[in-house]
């Protein structure tokens, strides 16, 4: 009898996940970080046809009302919050607005983040120390903020992290190493917060088309750097549209999944890195022969001002950006 009871222990808790209501958005007020544009203004847009209620908060005023604007024609309340998540107490102070506006919270999605392309011969300290403080710190600091309010209205946090924090991903070290930090701070705090009936869902997609390589940073070989990771981005096949991988997430925001991977290439190289380690890492060290070299300097510049008739031409990288309101930085 001992032998069953951790089997049918553990299938009553898989049928439990199964039978649970999903979380109903309808109404629900929710801070969206990062969503001026690309994924974070994607997302904003799904749970706004869920019936969101919604806070953007990203640094630019003029990207963040753009956004607003296009949103509340569609009949959805929205609050602009223009503050930046290093600064001080600006992210504080900014969730404290959306809470005295909306007379609490009940979804914070964690969406701003900052992606540094490049060998890691090239990169320096202050480049780790930047991808930490805004995909680690940040949404740490949001979660922090929102505890409280979370824990009253029993809500739920979705952290986009990415399948670069299940698998080191060459030329993104700085990245990776910040993401992989934000998957096991949601594995913790989903363990810790269940207790408290909020849930915690942690994201890791694969590559999107969300025209955001227009706004990332590149070093080492920068233009080749850039043409290779926008070209990359926007394969059909390799990366997913922007809008289906956002319904799949706030799918699993509303189910309460743990750590949904999101994309076929994506679960590919997670569950190659589950089953293999070892094989995965010595193809990962296969491919950087083909990658760009070390760069003479290191020095960084955003994909934006590195732009060749190559990545200009590409049809699917120009919708994402004007679609996604990238052109305004």
């Amino acid at each position: 009898m001992k032998r069953l009871l951790l089997p049918v222990s553990l299938l009553a808790l898989a049928l439990r996940r199964q039978v649970s209501p999903r979380y109903d958005l309808t109404g629900k007020r929710v801070l969206v970080t990062g969503g001026s544009r690309g994924l974070g203004l994607t997302l904003a847009r799904e749970l706004a046809g869920r019936g969101a209620r919604l806070a953007l908060l990203a640094r630019d005023a003029e990207e963040l009302e753009t956004a607003a604007a296009e949103l509340r024609s569609r009949g959805t309340e929205v609050l602009v919050l223009a503050a930046d998540v290093r600064a001080g107490t600006q992210l504080e102070d900014a969730l404290a607005e959306a809470v005295r506006h909306f007379g609490g919270l009940d979804v914070l999605v964690n969406v701003a983040g900052v992606i540094q392309a490049g060998p890691q011969a090239n990169l320096l300290l202050e480049d780790y120390q930047e991808a930490m403080d805004i995909n680690f710190y940040a949404p740490l600091r949001a979660m922090q903020a929102a505890r409280s309010e979370l824990r009253r209205s029993r809500g739920r946090i979705l952290n986009v992290a990415s399948v670069g924090g299940k698998a080191g991903i060459p030329h993104l070290a700085s990245y990776s190493a910040s993401k992989f930090a934000l998957v096991g701070l949601g594995q913790v705090w989903r363990a810790e917060l269940a207790a408290e009936g909020v849930g915690v869902t942690t994201a890791c997609p694969g590559l999107m088309q969300t025209g955001s390589a227009r706004n990332a940073t590149f070093k080492g070989r920068r233009r080749t750097e850039y043409a290779l990771f926008a070209t990359l981005d926007n394969l059909p096949g390799l990366s997913l549209r922007a809008h289906e991988a956002a319904r799949r997430m706030i799918d699993a925001l509303e189910r309460g999944d743990a750590e949904p991977v999101i994309g076929g290439p994506a679960r590919f190289l997670s569950l190659a890195q589950t089953l293999a380690p070892q094989l995965t890492a010595d193809l990962m060290a296969l491919s950087v022969r083909f990658l760009p070299g070390r760069g003479e300097d290191d020095g960084r510049q955003p994909g934006r001002e590195l732009e060749s008739a190559l990545t200009r031409s590409n049809p699917l990288k120009r919708r994402s950006e004007t679609d996604l309101n990238e052109l305004q930085s």
